[in-house]
């Protein structure tokens, strides 16, 4: 059966139908800001048919009573929402399956949110979930947001929250055979530039074919954020929650695939870099960074399963992956910067500083270069530079010559510790070029192995990857 997301439905009328369907029924528990998910099912009539609880433990004490105590006593977060989540259904469980069980889908939702303080220096966001099942006494199935509100009003915030709870209630009972749709329909009936989501999990029976991977490109393409972030196990990461208080070192490439030269990038720029006298090593998390741009290559579309290979051979790495829609360093800078005040390392080659120092990069920005740099260059941000070789000369921090106007600005940054040349490499890296080495590899030419490390090599033969010409042999029919 086809799922069809149906545009023309507004909040109301979602929770009108919810209400209206006398399978559903469950409970509602929302921490902080405004009560507004299960005031739209109020609002919309017939709560009755829907609600069976509805509550807010708001005072911390109560709070820790009734859902347990927090590590760090961060009540906005995912181990705050998964504990009302358990204590909730578990209840409803408990207090309702023998009497209605057999011809009824239980749900559960929650939210813990913090919505704009009243100086407005605060980052709203919150975390929400909804626990469900698909068929009466069926197994529990859960769906979890993160979401950050942007509108800069309190009322509006509350407001965009019960209009995405309403959307994620309504999505898993109605789109849960189709996670895309059930995404996209969670910004039904919000206008662009209210709310971000940067992680979005699917857990349960009927999404275990879900690829978390996927969805945390999805979040980006679609516009849902700008930023997205998975662990080497492929597991999704809210970003805030994973960046908070560290060190962020970045390698940004194409990585198809990643070669000896990305792998020495990142082994002598980190040593450098926890060489600072402000890095603290046990802080530290390094990234690998594919943008959106290095995903298409000149395509109107993103290959699905081009991009999940260059991933599984990152993770196979140990590498935690970072989804970004930034094609400029600073704005990656400025939105690395509202997660952590620690300093950030990038690790850029030296096609990329000169990349950086052309001015028509900003002209979207009324300050132009120097807004740029201001961003790019903040206080805690340090560029370290690979570098490259032309014409048999090695092109570094001190063969650049930006326009001469730039000259002075450039000198000042390498002054103030602001961009530092990769120090030790291995020289032989230098001839290596991904584009040749992709080149040989879809040829199934020699010669490119010896520039790969070994685990991805092997990868690349075993699965035929990246158009490796892979010669399958077909079995012999027994007899």
């Amino acid at each position: 059966m086809s799922i069809f997301h149906d545009l023309g439905l507004g909040t109301n009328q979602k929770a009108l139908k919810l209400n209206l369907d006398k399978q559903i029924y469950g409970t509602f528990a929302e921490i902080g800001a405004g009560q507004d998910v299960a005031g739209a099912f109020f609002k919309a009539g017939g709560a009755s048919g829907t609600v069976a609880k509805s509550m807010s433990a708001y005072d911390m004490t109560f709070s820790d009573a009734i859902y347990g105590t927090i590590s760090d006593k961060r009540y906005v977060c995912e181990e705050r929402l998964m504990s009302m989540l358990n204590h909730e259904y578990n209840l409803l469980i408990e207090r309702l399956d023998e009497q209605r069980g057999s011809e009824t889908t239980f749900f559960s939702f929650a939210n813990t949110v913090v919505a704009l303080n009243y100086h407005k220096t605060n980052q709203p966001h919150g975390w929400i979930g909804c626990r469900f099942q698909i068929e009466p006494q069926g197994e529990f199935h859960d769906v979890i947001v993160h979401v950050k509100m942007l509108d800069n009003d309190t009322l509006l915030q509350q407001h965009a929250i019960g209009i995405i709870g309403v959307n994620l209630i309504y999505g898993c009972f109605y789109y849960h055979e189709n996670p895309e749709i059930l995404l996209e329909s969670l910004r039904d009936n919000l206008s662009l530039g209210r709310i971000q989501i940067d992680m979005i999990r699917f857990e349960g029976p009927k999404f275990k074919n879900v690829d978390g991977r996927l969805m945390s490109l999805r979040l980006v393409k679609n516009g849902f954020c700008d930023l997205a972030l998975f662990g080497p196990d492929g597991k999704i990461l809210q970003p805030s929650d994973t960046l908070y208080k560290k060190h962020i070192f970045v390698l940004r490439g194409r990585f198809r695939p990643i070669i000896n030269v990305h792998i020495d990038m990142l082994e002598n720029g980190v040593r450098q870099f926890i060489q600072e006298p402000d890095v603290d090593e046990s802080k530290l998390i390094v990234l690998s960074e594919l943008t959106l741009h290095s995903l298409k290559e000149g395509q109107q579309e993103i290959d699905d399963k081009d991009f999940l290979d260059r991933v599984d051979i990152l993770c196979s790495l140990g590498q935690t992956v970072m989804i970004t829609n930034y094609v400029e360093y600073y704005k990656l800078v400025a939105d690395l910067s509202k997660i952590t005040r620690l300093k950030i390392g990038l690790v850029i080659g030296y096609p990329n500083l000169e990349y950086i120092f052309q001015e028509d990069n900003y002209k979207d920005l009324k300050g132009e270069i120097l807004e740029g740099f201001a961003t790019l260059f903040s206080q805690k941000v340090k560029l370290f530079v690979y570098p490259t070789l032309r014409n048999s000369i090695i092109m570094n921090c001190m063969r650049f010559n930006p326009p001469t106007h730039l000259f002075d600005l450039f000198r000042y940054l390498i002054a103030n510790n602001k961009i530092e040349d990769i120090f030790h490499y291995n020289q032989a890296n230098l001839n290596i070029q991904t584009d040749n080495m992709l080149d040989l590899i879809q040829k199934g030419e020699v010669g490119w192995e010896e520039n790969v490390p070994a685990e991805v090599v092997k990868m690349i033969k075993d699965r035929c990857l990246f158009g490796f010409p892979c010669v399958v042999i077909p079995k012999k029919s027994k007899n």
